[in-house]
């Protein structure tokens, strides 16, 4: 590895995607693509960065199995980030098993990670409390620690478990301050920001409010109404009804999905799904990027 792919790879290790850029921009050897397409990445040119990743997947040859599944690994990273779903998981299941072998431990655990956070937003929450069981603690740096401890923190919030779901965030806003990555800082803030955002709507007979997560109570089976002599009866609905509600919780996190994708996260028609974007989109609640389709 020659100094200045050393130094670029060392940049995009520390969330400096235009240094490492610097340093490799003008190179075309599957190395320099390789980290050209990351740093794309973490700069959030996604169609730009996969096409550089493939590129130098293709340079790298079968000859080079290692350097080939770290393509494979930082390909699907971005397919999670464009919300891309229709790609069987096997590839990347094969390449955490070939970085395995290599003793690559670190991108192992990314590919594993990547994995499991395709699950939590595919809505597979016991594959991916299995996937989360499986992983090893012990051997994350503190960037994949970081990303380990908001996936448990999402898998939280989704079953209603809040006390849970801030110790994990608690664990993550460690490990980040560790990293001393940016884009992990902000994303942990994001995440502790969405706590106070409303999660229910409490509907009585002086009207209606909206409630944090933390402020909704709910049994194993559902909600129980048990009135007790002059107690009012309370109703407790989303925030908002419908399929739009799902859509909405989908998009909440400001990336792109294309409507193939939340059809396949939400269990309905790619149509149905397009009337809904549609009705959301007149409300001026999301809006439509891309060309066509997409």
């Amino acid at each position: 590895m020659d100094s200045l792919i050393a130094a670029s790879a060392r940049a995009l290790a520390a969330g400096d995607a235009l240094g490492a850029l610097k340093r490799v921009a003008l190179r075309d050897d599957p190395p320099a693509l390789a980290l050209r397409g990351i740093g794309m990445a973490q700069l959030g040119d996604y169609p730009r960065a996969r096409e550089l990743l493939r590129r130098a997947a293709r340079a790298f040859g079968a000859h080079e199995a290692l350097a080939q599944a770290r393509c494979v690994v930082a390909e699907a990273e971005v397919a999670l980030a464009m919300r891309e779903f229709a790609a069987s998981p096997r590839a990347l299941d094969a390449a955490a098993d070939t970085l395995q072998a290599h003793a690559d431990h670190g991108n192992a655990m990314q590919a594993r990670l990547i994995a499991l956070r395709r699950l939590l937003l595919l809505g597979r929450l016991d594959e991916a409390a299995a996937a989360l069981r499986a992983l090893d603690a012990t051997t994350l740096s503190p960037a994949l620690e970081t990303v380990a401890a908001l996936a448990a923190a999402e898998l939280d919030l989704r079953v209603l478990r809040v006390a849970p779901a801030r110790q994990a965030l608690a664990r993550a806003q460690v490990a980040a301050s560790r990293a001393r990555v940016p884009a992990l800082l902000a994303e942990v803030a994001r995440a502790h920001a969405s706590l106070e955002h409303p999660a229910a709507r409490r509907i009585d007979a002086e009207g209606e409010r909206a409630l944090r997560l933390a402020d909704v109570e709910a049994t194993p089976r559902g909600f129980a109404l048990r009135p007790r002599g002059e107690s009012a009866v309370v109703l407790l609905a989303p925030p908002i009804e419908g399929e739009q509600g799902a859509l909405l919780a989908l998009l909440s996190d400001g990336a792109p999905w294309s409507t193939s994708a939340l059809a396949l996260a939400v269990g309905a028609s790619q149509r149905s799904v397009q009337r809904a974007l549609a009705e959301l989109e007149a409300d001026g609640r999301v809006r439509a990027i891309g060309q066509a389709r997409a």
